[in-house]
């Protein structure tokens, strides 16, 4: 059985589909790599894979080696400016999974799609998808670095309570020199916080500064410890201000330091 071959369209279908993977390869590895490097990438890419199917060779494995072990390593390499070593293992796998999830989306819509002429349409419509599959999957990890839950305790009371981990505060108290985090007012009255008395010596107070507030003073105690049950992290006497009515009543109740969480202070 004989199949007649047109290397024009077959170049132009394989240049597409690169560009395309290479695109996606640069937003998962929020690579650097200029828009003109990646069209060069695609095209080596796809003059590389007209040769190995034009030229014969006598054991189809070695066709496969090429294509796996050669025409995607030149891609990387070319398009993206991939360095070798461990970036270059993550974007070899990222490359693999970029085609898994193109070629599975480009699958399911075809069926719906019979007009040959529109694989085009088709190929641009699965990597809008696929880009926005992995802008979710990015959101969702980004979010569960982020927030968590912590189980604060302190004299014989505990609560529970949503956590936000808050690269932007950097609170630290002058006199004990250690890292802040902030609880609402709510939280820190289910610790029973308002039963200290004001001239209690559990109480001190630190000067902030934030937007919308040139400056202010926030009440500070230290709790017996904080523990986040899913990382399974313990935090002995950590030091907890309790703000105003700022904080949103619906998403969370305490704004992490991050410096407590990622080896600060007290972290076993």
């Amino acid at each position: 059985m004989q199949y007649e071959l047109y290397i024009d369209v077959f170049f132009l279908v394989n240049f597409m589909m690169d560009y395309i993977l290479l695109m996606l390869l640069r937003k998962m590895l929020a690579c650097t790599a200029t828009h003109a490097r990646v069209i060069i990438g695609a095209a080596a890419g796809a003059v590389l894979t007209c040769v190995i199917i034009v030229v014969p060779f006598p054991w189809a494995f070695v066709k496969l080696l090429l294509f796996h072990g050669v025409v995607n390593v030149i891609m990387l390499k070319v398009g993206l400016c991939v360095e070798w070593g461990r970036p270059f293992v993550k974007a070899f796998l990222f490359l693999y999974v970029g085609s898994f999830l193109l070629g599975g989306i480009i699958g399911f819509l075809h069926q719906y799609i019979r007009t040959g002429s529109l694989f085009f349409a088709l190929a641009l419509l699965g990597y809008c998808l696929t880009s926005g599959i992995w802008s979710l999957i990015e959101a969702l990890i980004q979010y569960n670095r982020t927030h968590c839950v912590a189980v604060l305790f302190w004299k014989e009371r505990s609560c529970q309570v949503k956590t936000l981990i808050d690269t932007g505060n950097r609170l630290r108290d002058d006199k004990m020199g250690k890292p802040v985090s902030i609880i609402r007012p709510d939280v820190a009255r289910r610790l029973g916080f308002f039963e200290i008395p004001e001239n209690s010596k559990e109480l001190h107070y630190i000067h902030f500064h934030s937007i919308g507030k040139s400056e202010g003073k926030l009440p500070v105690f230290e709790i017996d410890k904080m523990c986040f049950t899913k990382d399974k992290v313990e935090i002995l006497r950590p030091l907890l201000a309790v703000c105003g009515d700022e904080m949103d009543s619906d998403s969370y109740g305490m704004i992490l330091n991050p410096d407590i969480y990622f080896g600060g202070n007290g972290k076993i």
